[in-house]
């Protein structure tokens, strides 16, 4: 199943552990970007340094031969968490508040790992790109490493051919250890934020009739955004309206003048994303007027839906069949209404986007992805190489 050797897991083990170790948020991977570096200094494969605001690294590897193809592109994102790790592993973040809760670490790790496998392969039909990406947590690293050039090869900013495909990977600790899955289509979700200010005339709590309170009114709104899932789209539409924080008030005896919701609408298709920003905005408007307030609304676009190519998403399932066997590898039915930045190099050149299980043998409940107890299961490294490698050296897909 695999080509790695007990010693080079053992690297790429210890590479992953010292990333996790040391985590570091987006557009700050000053630190993993430098050992990303050396990593590939010492396995002698070309790289380029300070993409997307300077941390971002893309190393090629040429055809050994010239068939004149495009460049097959492999990415990893390099990015943490602001989140404080309780893991208590070994290896924990020595950073207070900050942690690799989503497996960053082990994704740089598989891409360096096929990196130094395919550069002493001796037969390479294809160019390989590699795309070691800040900030996906929120910070669209992704968008700036296309802005920089990173498809588009030597002549556009990046190294080799443009590129023609591109891969990319998930560890999914809610799926069994060396599951691999993806889907054609939709796989992950649009991820747009909003804020809606609610703004009433604040008054002594004991006097609610000589104001106007913003909070019921926010109650409500609440409320009926969930008719926007529940009865303004099909019932069968992937679509999530969530708010996440209320802000109201600081005192126990004054209604205040303004209360403050934040929240995101997941969506996969162009008409649920639109029609969810429309009706959002009528209802905050229409609740908050009902109740003698006003709504200022603001909508943020998030990433774009991860739309993976048909083809590449049979392609990719084919390869798993031949890593981790049938068993092993699933079609995914529905889209995931997470999101990823991996969205934006779909929009320049044909992509898929998979997923590996990392779910251990006898664990019922894992920690699962942004957890603080989480940590990236290093069983999972070899099936993460092997699909790499695979894909990377295809003549067709």
């Amino acid at each position: 199943m695999t080509t790695l050797d007990t010693a080079e897991l053992d690297l790429l083990t210890e590479f992953r552990r010292d990333l996790h170790k040391h985590p570091e948020l987006g557009y700050e991977e000053h630190r993993t970007s430098e050992a990303i570096q050396h990593a590939l200094t010492d396995a002698g494969v070309e790289y380029r340094a300070g993409y997307a605001g300077g941390t971002g690294v893309v190393a090629h590897l040429p055809a050994t031969e010239d068939t004149g193809r495009p460049a097959v592109a492999l990415r990893a994102d390099i990015d943490a968490l602001p989140i404080a790790e309780t893991s208590g592993k070994p290896w924990a973040s020595v950073h207070e508040g900050t942690m690799h809760a989503c497996g960053h670490d082990g994704h740089t790790a598989i891409l360096l790992g096929v990196a130094r496998l395919l550069k002493d392969t001796a037969r390479r039909p294809n160019p390989v790109t590699f795309i070691f990406q800040p900030a996906e947590e929120g910070g669209a690293g992704g968008k700036r490493m296309c802005e920089d050039g990173a498809l588009a090869g030597e002549s556009g900013g990046g190294l080799g051919p443009p590129v023609g495909r591109i891969f990319g990977l998930h560890n999914w600790p809610g799926m069994p250890l060396g599951v691999v899955a993806t889907r054609p289509g939709p796989l992950l979700a649009a991820t747009d934020l909003f804020e809606i200010t609610v703004r009433g005339e604040q008054t002594h709590a004991a006097f609610p009739h000589m104001g106007h309170d913003p909070i019921p009114a926010a109650c409500q709104i609440v409320a009926a955004l969930q008719t926007i899932a529940s009865r303004d789209t099909a019932p069968t539409e992937p679509i999530v309206v969530s708010v996440t924080q209320i802000h109201a008030g600081n005192t126990h005896n004054v209604l205040p003048a303004e209360a403050r919701l934040v929240g995101t609408v997941r969506t996969v298709t162009d008409e649920a994303r639109s029609l969810a920003r429309r009706r959002l905005f009528e209802i905050a408007g229409n609740m908050a007027a009902a109740a003698g307030c006003e709504a200022d609304v603001s909508w943020t676009e998030g990433y774009p839906v991860t739309r993976n190519d048909p083809a590449l998403s049979a392609h990719v399932l084919d390869i798993a069949r031949g890593v981790v066997g049938e068993e092993k590898t699933v079609e995914i039915p529905d889209p995931y209404l997470g999101g990823e930045d991996f969205s934006y190099y779909g929009q320049h050149v044909p992509a898929c986007f998979f997923v590996v299980g990392t779910c251990p043998p006898g664990v019922d409940r894992p920690a699962l992805l942004h957890q603080p107890h989480f940590d990236f299961n290093d069983d999972a490294i070899p099936v993460g190489v092997e699909m790499f490698r695979r894909l990377a050296l295809a003549e067709t897909a």
